[in-house]
């Protein structure tokens, strides 16, 4: 089906403009009158074949949709007023075509939970299911807000990782770098000098000498061997159900950032969780679809687990604490949630306290990993010049004036 920019009036003469799929132009011209849109002129957009165009609808952009959304239905603004004026609004031209369409959607008659499921690309499960169980409870409100803070605290934290891995990348780069010219350049036109000097060079020399010749001689499998690595892990684990879930055991058990991952991972099903639980999600549907959410098979098999035993008639917490992943922490406050009866309060403090400790961990990472990083380069420079000086100095000094 083409797409079509259009320009229109609204029906007190308000202009609009945007991009809508469309039969032809009488097709085009339907959907614009059933949105309360005259059309005005048209054209066919053009595809957009560039490496850099837009097809991503980010955290921020799904983050400003929920948002105002609540707001305007918390107003009392109707649900196709409200997404006709995010239709025009919006900046990102691939998410105003599929508000366009959403648009027409629910003109035609559907709900927008059904509409939302026609984008499974830019809307999840999670995304559906809630808007669906808001709109049987007249909570929509209430959903969309709750969704806003929680794809800002996800957008938050992409923003923080990001943040670590910038500087190490760079450093990394630059070691890489800096290593690579020292033993294909320098450090062979000093072992040549060295080498007329005719003494008997030390233990470090050596060794120099020997990484400058692999570096040398072997710089393309060097450099091809990790990326070799990479592609064909991936593909083993894209190909394996039981290599993905070895793979996801092993990133959980890593030093220090398995237990970052954990958490991250702890929280954000804490969080979709306690949503779902809040708009009469059922239990048992709600850890289902968290197995989809985690992103992690080792904690959606331990999720799989524990729906099993709940389904088999053991509380929630006994089924959590079985299941042989949780830390204490997660199942401590389901206990509590279930005795009190508010078990959407114990799983947002879960993420709550979750999102406190990766929060100091990741701070803690910033301020170590600059002198630990300034300490590698330091140690790495420090060998070449010993093992180049050293030599040099002990001949020096064996010169008799």
């Amino acid at each position: 089906m083409p797409t079509y920019n259009y320009k229109a009036v609204d029906q007190v003469g308000h202009p609009a403009q945007g991009q809508m799929d469309a039969q032809n132009e009488i097709d085009l011209e339907l959907r614009l009158e059933r949105i309360g849109l005259n059309l005005i002129t048209f054209r066919q957009a053009k595809k957009n074949t560039s490496v850099f165009s837009s097809r991503k609808v980010s955290l921020k952009d799904l983050m400003m949709f929920c948002f105002q959304l609540e707001q305007l239905s918390s107003a009392g603004v109707p649900l196709l007023e409200g997404l006709s004026d995010l239709r025009d609004s919006t900046t990102n031209l691939h998410f105003q075509k599929i508000i366009g369409a959403l648009v027409s959607e629910v003109e035609g008659g559907k709900m927008l939970s059904q509409a939302l499921a026609q984008y499974p690309s830019v809307f999840s499960n999670v995304f559906v299911s809630l808007v669906r169980a808001g709109e049987q409870t007249g909570k929509l409100p209430e959903v969309f807000e709750n969704l806003a803070n929680t794809f800002k605290w996800q957008d938050e934290l992409v923003s923080q990782t990001k943040r670590l891995l910038t500087y190490p990348v760079f450093v990394l780069f630059v070691v890489v770098g800096a290593v690579t010219f020292l033993m294909m350049f320098l450090v062979p036109q000093m072992t040549s000098f060295l080498g007329n000097m005719g003494q008997e060079l030390p233990t470090q020399t050596k060794v120099l000498m020997f990484i400058s010749k692999v570096f040398v001689d072997y710089w393309w499998l060097l450099f091809s061997l990790p990326v070799v690595a990479a592609i064909v892990i991936s593909l083993m684990i894209r190909q394996s159900a039981e290599m993905r879930y070895r793979f996801d055991f092993v990133v959980l058990h890593l030093p220090v950032t398995g237990d970052i991952l954990q958490k991250i991972i702890l929280a954000r099903f804490a969080r979709y969780f306690a949503l779902m639980y809040q708009t009469g999600i059922p239990i048992l549907d709600a850890i289902k679809t968290c197995e989809d959410i985690v992103g992690n098979r080792a904690v959606a098999s331990a999720l799989n687990r524990a729906h099993q035993q709940i389904n088999a008639g053991d509380s929630m917490s006994e089924s959590f604490h079985n299941a042989g992943l949780f830390p204490p922490l997660v199942v401590r406050m389901i206990k509590v949630g279930e005795n009190s009866g508010a078990l959407d309060t114990s799983l947002l403090k879960i993420s709550y306290f979750y999102d406190r400790d990766v929060n100091e961990s990741i701070d803690k990472m910033l301020k170590m990993l600059e002198p630990a990083l300034t300490v590698v380069l330091g140690g790495i420079l420090a060998f070449i010049m010993f093992s180049v000086l050293g030599p040099v100095y002990d001949s020096f000094s064996q010169l008799k004036l």
